[in-house]
């Protein structure tokens, strides 16, 4: 398949302007999408446009990656009901800098190919530009009726809008129309690509083009993201789903996948994995024989935590998530990094004993009871003991008389205690 092929198994196509495949076909081309930079770091709604740019230079294309250092001092008000926080030049270069650490896990931009990608920032060729010099060769080239016909205007100044339009907004289309014509003069860039609300502002990108230029312009976006229930996608409790480890840690990012429904897993391993046709297929087969082993979920959520944090953060998300729904051992505890540690069992009960108590040791009765008051008293922990439902650092213990010592602290300082399958303690040792 080629690439637009490849696009539309993937269910990644949602507009695309006339004669662009044509033009894929005919060379290598040159393709940009916009990334708004009001975050040091991308979440998984950003991921789309990453995955097509991933396939875009896997067929041999060529991506630009634009910061919206103009557009970002500027807002765009596509999809929003309300203006934007603008932001600060030392900011957006900041900003700049984060995100392209996380497309270079993805993308290449270093090496010798002639498809290698490159990041560029508009405000560096819009800094200069004077507002009469940039309303006198760009803005009497498109006429305010078709700036009003836009859908993303139109929803702004609908009877429903309580907010309206600024003019800062109503210009944003302008600013990147001229971005694409840019591009297309300073780096023979003849598409653009962006979600489905950015239609508007694509075409009229092309029409700028065609006329200042004569010439032609190709463009496709993709069908913004939501789940089949309706809420929104990358969205949890917490916020955001991140692509930056420190605000999403690889467990919490791989737990999200993990999460998925099984109707949307079946969407997601197709538009986030660079799986092949042929595997999503067979994988997706095998998932509906058998729905309750979530084979599909736990591929999808193994692919992008490798594509997107490499591969031993995967293998430390895959252990924690075993250490929850599956038999890991105490081995398997002390091989994760503490923050994992304490994001898996964030939610459980805590209990605090102070170091001095592990040097002649605990038994474990007087732990369960008198320490972290799971049972009321030392004789029902003994009976939970001899019915084989108590483990220490997910080992079953078996003698009722064990006695805990510094030898079993996790990182430290943690003992964790389970009662039965799902009930779990955490023990904090203070010094």
């Amino acid at each position: 398949m080629n690439f637009i092929e490849e696009l539309q198994w993937r269910g990644m196509i949602h507009d695309i302007m006339p004669g662009t495949s044509e033009q894929l076909d005919k060379e290598q081309t040159t393709a940009y999408v916009g990334i708004d930079p009001t975050a040091d770091s991308l979440h998984v709604g950003h991921l789309v446009s990453v995955m097509m740019m991933k396939h875009f230079q896997l067929a041999g294309h060529r991506p630009i990656f634009v910061i919206g250092g103009a557009t970002g001092m500027i807002g765009d008000p596509s999809g929003k009901s309300k203006e934007r926080n603008l932001l600060d030049e030392e900011t957006i270069q900041h900003n700049m800098k984060a995100i392209k650490a996380q497309l270079e896990r993805v993308i290449d931009f270093h090496s010798d190919a002639p498809n290698a990608a490159i990041m560029l920032n508009n405000h560096d060729w819009m800094k200069d530009y004077s507002f009469i010099d940039f309303v006198r060769d760009i803005g009497k080239h498109i006429t305010v009726n078709y700036m009003m016909s836009k859908d993303s205007v139109k929803k702004r100044l609908g009877a429903e809008s309580t907010h309206g339009l600024s003019f800062t907004e109503f210009t944003y289309q302008l600013v990147q129309g001229y971005d694409f014509l840019h591009l297309r003069r300073a780096h023979n860039c003849l598409m653009q690509m962006g979600g489905s609300d950015q239609w508007g502002n694509i075409t009229t990108g092309g029409e700028l083009i065609r006329r200042k230029d004569g010439a032609e312009a190709y463009g496709v976006t993709w069908p913004l993201m939501t789940k089949s229930d309706g809420a929104k996608f990358g969205k949890t409790e917490s916020g955001n789903v991140w692509l930056d480890p420190a605000r999403t840690s690889p467990y919490a990012f791989y737990q999200f996948w993990l999460n998925s429904r099984d109707d949307d897993a079946e969407r997601y391993i197709k538009i986030f994995t660079l799986l092949a046709p042929a595997e999503i297929d067979e994988l997706i087969l095998e998932h509906r024989k058998a729905p309750h082993a979530r084979l599909l979920q736990k591929e999808l959520a193994r692919a992008i935590t490798c594509l997107i944090h490499g591969q031993q953060a995967c293998d430390t998300a895959l252990s924690a998530s075993r250490i929850l729904f599956g038999n890991a051992t105490a081995e398997t505890l002390r091989s994760i990094d503490e923050p994992t540690f304490l994001e898996i069992f964030s939610g459980v009960p805590r209990h605090s004993i102070a170091h001095a108590e592990l040097t002649t040791g605990i038994p474990l009765t007087d732990l369960l009871s008198l320490k972290a008051r799971i049972f009321s008293s030392k004789g029902e922990a003994r009976r939970a003991l001899k019915g084989n439902g108590i483990c220490v650092n997910k080992e079953r213990v078996v003698n009722c008389d064990m006695i805990i010592d510094a030898r079993h602290l996790i990182a430290g300082k943690y003992i964790l205690l389970q009662n039965g399958r799902k009930t779990y303690h955490l023990v904090v040792v203070k010094e």
